[in-house]
C-alpha cells in the first residue's frame, strides 16, 4: 500500500542524495579550510567553522525530530534543505571568516533537519524486514564521500576556487526537494493541533549547548574552576529539561521512550561506537604518516577499507535481525572488535603497516551490522507517533560520540605527550606539533627522530587503551539488555 501511494524508488534516490550533500561537505570543506583560511586570514578562528556547523545541528536535531512527528516529514524535511542550501550559498559569498561561521551555522541548522528524518521517511516506506537494506543502501552515501571527498574537495581548489565548494550543494539541494515535493505523499497522520514545548527546546538547547562547548574546550588551556562551573550547569540545566518535559503535554522529547532499556542501549551502543569511529579515522593516517613516513594520500587509504566493508556489513542485518536477540548480535561483534584492537596498545615501530588495513577492514565490517541494527531497532521499539524523535535521538547519539570522544582523544594525546617530556629533555611540545604538522601534510620526506617516534606511539598506546574500555562499556550495556528474544 505504502509503495503504491509513494514512488519509494525516486523517493530514495533524494534521500541518498541529501545524505551524500550532507556527508561528503565536511570532507570536502576539510580539503579546502587551508585555502579558505588564508585567503579570509581567519587563522585563529578556523575551529568555528566547524563548530559552529556541529553546535547547531546537533542543538537542533532533537527539535526537528520531535516536529517531524507533529506537523509532518514533509514541511520539515524541506525546510531543512532550503536552511542547508542557503547557508551554502552564504558561505559561498562570505566576505570574511566572522561571517562565514555564521552561514555555517545556518547550514547546521539545515543539516539537523535532514540527517534524522531520512531515517525516518526510510522507516515510513519500507518495512521492517526491508528497512536494513534501505538504510544499507543510503549508507553507500556515506562510503562514497569518504573516499572521493577529498578528490573532489582538491580538485574545485585547483580547478575553481574554494566558493564552489559551498555552491555546489545548490543544484544537488534543488534536486532533492523538487522529488520531495513532488513525489513525496505524507504518510503520518498530522496533528491538527499541538502545543510547542517552547520550555523544553530552550533548556535542551542550552543544556546540549553546554555539553558540546565543555568537550571542545577540553582540547585548550581550560581551567579546573571553568569545568567544574560547566559541569554544575550541565546538571542544573539538564534537571530543569528533565522536570519540564515530565509535566508538559507535549514534550520535545518524550522520555518515556527511555524507559525501555532496549531501545536506551541501541542509543548508548550508537553513541559510545561512534566516539571509537573517530579514534581510527583520525589517528591512524597521523601514526603511519608519523611513523612509517607514508605520504597523506596513501595514509588516507587506512581509512578506505573500513568504509568499503561498512556497507558490505549492513546488507546482513535484515537477515540477523529476523533471527537473533539484539545482545546476540552485537556483544560477540563487540568482542571480536577489541580483540582486534588490542595489538594497537602493545604496537612498537615495528608493527606491520598491513594491520592497519585489516583492522580498518574488520571495524567497517562490524560498526556495519552494529550501527545499522541500532537504527533499525530503536525505531522499532518506538510508537509510530515517535519514530521521528527515535531517529533524532539517534543521530544525536552518533553526534554526541564523535564530539565528545575527539576532545577526550586529544586530551589524552596530549596529556601522554607532556608526561613523556620529561624523559626527553631535548625535545619541546612544539616540536613535536610542527614536525608532526610538516608530516602529516606531506611538505617534508624522511622519519621523525626516534625519540619523537617514540612518543607518538606511546600516546597512540593510551589513545587505544581508552577504545578498548569503551568497547568494555558497550559490551556491558548489552549484557544488561532484558531483552533476550528477537524484537518483531
Amino acid at each position: 500500500m505504502l509503495e503504491k501511494k509513494n514512488n519509494s524508488t525516486l523517493i530514495m534516490v533524494a534521500i541518498f542524495i541529501a545524505t551524500f550533500m550532507t556527508s561528503i561537505e565536511a570532507t570536502i570543506v576539510t580539503t579546502a579550510l587551508p585555502t579558505i583560511i588564508s585567503e579570509l586570514k581567519g587563522l585563529s578562528m578556523q575551529s568555528w567553522v566547524f563548530s559552529a556547523y556541529l553546535l547547531t545541528s546537533a542543538i537542533s536535531t532533537p527539535i526537528y525530530g520531535k516536529l517531524a512527528d507533529t506537523i509532518g516529514r514533509k514541511k520539515i524535511f524541506l525546510g531543512g534543505i532550503i536552511l542547508f542550501c542557503l547557508g551554502s550559498f552564504l558561505c559561498g559569498i562570505a566576505p570574511n571568516i566572522q561571517s562565514l561561521i555564521i552561514f555555517r551555522a545556518i547550514q547546521g541548522l539545515g543539516t539537523g533537519a535532514i540527517m534524522p528524518i531520512t531515517f525516518t521517511i526510510i522507516a515510513d516506506l519500507f518495512s521492517y524486514e526491508k528497512r536494513s537494506s534501505k538504510i544499507a543502501f543510503n549508507n553507500t552515501a556515506w562510503g562514497i564521500s569518504a573516499l572521493f571527498g577529498p578528490l573532489v574537495g582538491g580538485f574545485i581548489v585547483e580547478k575553481l576556487n574554494w566558493h564552489w565548494i559551498f555552491f555546489i550543494n545548490l543544484p544537488l539541494g534543488l534536486i532533492v526537494a523538487l522529488i520531495i515535493l513532488f513525489s513525496y505523499q505524507e504518510i503520518t497522520k498530522v496533528k491538527s493541533e499541538f502545543k510547542i514545548d517552547y520550555r523544553g527546546i530552550v533548556l535542551l538547547s542550552i543544556t546540549l549547548l553546554l555539553v558540546l562547548l565543555l568537550f571542545q574546550a577540553l582540547g585548550t588551556n581550560i581551567k579546573i574552576g571553568e569545568i567544574v562551573i560547566f559541569a554544575l550547569a550541565i546538571i542544573i540545566f539538564s534537571y530543569f529539561f528533565i522536570k519540564t518535559e515530565y509535566h508538559v503535554m507535549d514534550p520535545i522529547i518524550p522520555l518515556d521512550i527511555f524507559k525501555n532499556r532496549t531501545f536506551t542501549i541501541q542509543i548508548v551502543t550508537a553513541l559510545v561506537l561512534s566516539g571509537v569511529q573517530m579514534a581510527y579515522q583520525i589517528y591512524f593516517p597521523i601514526w603511519l604518516q608519523s611513523v612509517y613516513s607514508l605520504s597523506p594520500s596513501m595514509a588516507g587509504l587506512a581509512i578506505t577499507p573500513s568504509s568499503i566493508m561498512w556497507l558490505v556489513g549492513s546488507f546482513f542485518v535484515g537477515m540477523l535481525i529476523t533471527k537473533y536477540a539484539p545482545r546476540t548480535i552485537i556483544m560477540p561483534l563487540i568482542i571480536i572488535q577489541a580483540l582486534c584492537y588490542l595489538p594497537l596498545v602493545f604496537a612498537a615501530t615495528q608493527f606491520p603497516q598491513i594491520f592497519f588495513y585489516i583492522i580498518a577492514a574488520t571495524n567497517g565490517l562490524i560498526m556495519g551490522v552494529i550501527i545499522t541494527t541500532n537504527t533499525v531497532i530503536s525505531q522499532r521499539l518506538v510508537p509510530k507517533e515517535n519514530l521521528g524523535t527515535a531517529s533524532s535521538m539517534f543521530t544525536l547519539g552518533r553526534t554526541l560520540g564523535q564530539t565528545i570522544m575527539t576532545s577526550v582523544f586529544g586530551l589524552v594525546f596530549n596529556a601522554s605527550t607532556q608526561s613523556q617530556l620529561k624523559q626527553y629533555s631535548d625535545v619541546s611540545i612544539n616540536q613535536i606539533s610542527n614536525d608532526i604538522s610538516t608530516v602529516t601534510k606531506g611538505t617534508i620526506n624522511g622519519h621523525l627522530s626516534s625519540e619523537i617516534n617514540q612518543i607518538i606511539i606511546n600516546n597512540m598506546h593510551s589513545i587505544f587503551m581508552i577504545v578498548i574500555l569503551l568497547f568494555v562499556i558497550v559490551f556491558i550495556a548489552n549484557y544488561l539488555d532484558n531483552k533476550k528474544s528477537i524484537v518483531e
